[in-house]
């Protein structure tokens, strides 16, 4: 059997922050697992949830880190340094409000781009040379004070849309596990839209 790939979903633990806009990771992970039928176990040595998963004899693990989002490095490092995980063995799945709420975004490596839960996996890592899937999720009149608006819920008007990006986005996952990074780039990068897909 292959070694194993790790996905992990960024968002903050707790009923109150359920299908925030900020939690759009725990959302694709969410999805992939109902996708797989896989279950979710707490696995408080990660403090994660943690759902296993097998896909063409690759191991995979699908996370939710439960340290709120400032913390997920202590998380990922955890997991990462216990499987000894290659760093191009890991997912990790974020929102984006610089990104148009449609829009996903696949990258072998980079900046966190500001952004607090990337920020810390970096610090814990050590590197920013893993994969980060970011899911646009817009931002309101160009402000850069976005804290209320990233904790809450989409509205009813993006529901559909959000739909068909989870789903799109998953499918580019799926892509990643079997075809490679830059396969997953160059097929699903970019606006969702159901009309004008590429082809697979």
């Amino acid at each position: 059997m292959e070694p194993l790939h790790l996905i992990v979903g960024l968002g903050n633990p707790g009923a109150e922050y359920a299908r925030t806009r900020h939690n759009a990771g725990f959302l694709l992970v969410e999805k992939l697992a109902a996708r797989w039928k896989t279950d979710w176990t707490n696995e408080r040595k990660f403090d994660a949830r943690i759902a296993r998963s097998e896909r063409n004899g690759r191991r995979v693990l699908l996370c939710e880190p439960q340290t709120f989002m400032n913390l997920s490095g202590e998380t990922v490092g955890a997991l990462k340094n216990f499987h000894q995980l290659p760093l191009k063995q890991l997912l990790v799945a974020v929102d984006d409000a610089d990104l148009p709420l449609g829009e996903i975004r696949l990258r072998a490596s980079g900046s966190s781009g500001g952004h607090h839960g990337l920020e810390s996996i970096e610090q814990h890592l050590g590197s920013r040379g893993f994969a980060r899937l970011r899911i646009g999720i817009g931002r309101k009149d160009g402000s850069r004070e976005i804290a209320n608006f990233v904790l809450g819920r989409f509205d009813p008007a993006e529901g559909a849309g959000l739909e068909k990006v989870l789903a799109r986005a998953s499918d580019q996952v799926e892509c990643w596990l079997d075809g490679g990074i830059e396969k997953a780039m160059n097929q699903f990068n970019g606006v969702v839209d159901s009309t004008n897909e590429k082809k697979k």
